[in-house]
């Protein structure tokens, strides 16, 4: 064996160690340190169609800092990313995970997507291996969502349109349900799950605070939002914690902005309290442990 071809082997073992590295570390809050953490757990698991923008860092290019990217919840058939044929960068936040950092899978993505010509998409493969993570490239500033009604944008940010996309689309749209964004609490949803209206709420705390104020609330009834609505119990994903209330058919979503905005009181109120638990509290706690479910 030629010593060129020894070195290609090593360099390749190298990148094989590194991406398993990268596959064996998990981070269970991926988006920790950006602003509106939890915004973008949103866009990742409540809204089914929305953009916003964030700016880029020093870190992706000097020539680049303070140049905007747009995020989508979804982009055509779960694309990682894009560079639009007018030049604008897009990254897909519902693009599968592929390592146990999202932040680091998404990160990857950008950067390619930088890179990429107009009018070309993101193709990655296998594992990201170490390198930059969202919170290197993106100004942690707050994340202001735009809901879409549906996904016809996808139709202005590709050329031209085929059969494959327009058909990915009608699909997507044929299967997506209303959602609304109050305006009482950060993260907080009303959306349809199922034909069914919630509110799904995407609490900006660590899951531990976020469960113990809850357990707090609850213990002393007021966990209700008012008549016909009903605690279900929670989430799990990306580290927080997502109370799902049902509500009933009849009240619009902006019928329940005041009870969201007390309850968000109570629960800021709550976690802030360095009280010991007490017994009843506990055995809430106890209870919604139990039942919680975690989001992929």
């Amino acid at each position: 064996m030629s010593k060129t071809a020894a070195r290609e082997r090593r360099a390749v073992r190298v990148r094989d160690k590194r991406a398993s590295r990268a596959a064996d570390t998990f981070v269970s809050r991926p988006f920790e340190g950006l602003g509106s953490e939890s915004e973008w757990v949103a866009m990742r698991e409540v809204v089914p169609s929305a953009t916003a923008t964030v700016r880029l860092t020093a870190a992706a290019g000097e020539r680049l800092a303070g140049t905007e990217v747009t995020l989508a919840t979804v982009l055509p058939l779960t694309w990682p990313g894009l560079c639009t044929p007018d030049g604008r960068w897009m990254i897909g936040v519902h693009a599968p995970a592929r390592s146990g950092d999202l932040s680091r899978d998404l990160a990857q993505a950008l950067e390619l997507a930088l890179t990429a010509p107009p009018n070309h998409r993101v193709v990655v493969s296998g594992l990201p291996g170490p390198g930059r993570r969202l919170q290197d490239l993106v100004e942690p500033e707050p994340l202001d969502l735009r809901i879409h009604p549906s996904f016809d944008y996808w139709l202005n940010i590709v050329e031209p349109v085929d059969a494959e996309v327009t058909a990915a689309m009608k699909r997507a749209n044929s299967v997506m349900e209303a959602t609304v964004r109050l305006a009482a609490a950060p993260s907080a949803y009303w959306c349809r799950s199922g034909g069914k209206p919630q509110l799904r709420w995407v609490l900006p705390w660590s899951e531990d605070a976020a469960l113990g104020a809850l357990s707090r609330v609850y213990a002393t009834d007021q966990l209700s939002l008012g008549e016909g609505s009903r605690f279900v119990g929670t989430y799990r994903a990306h580290g927080l914690l997502i109370p799902v209330w049902d509500l009933p058919e009849e009240q619009t979503a902006q019928r329940w902005e005041a009870a969201v905005a007390a309850t968000y009181e109570a629960l800021t109120a709550a976690e802030a309290s360095t009280e010991p638990m007490t017994a009843a509290e506990r055995r809430v706690r106890d209870g919604l442990r139990l039942r919680q479910m975690t989001l992929r």
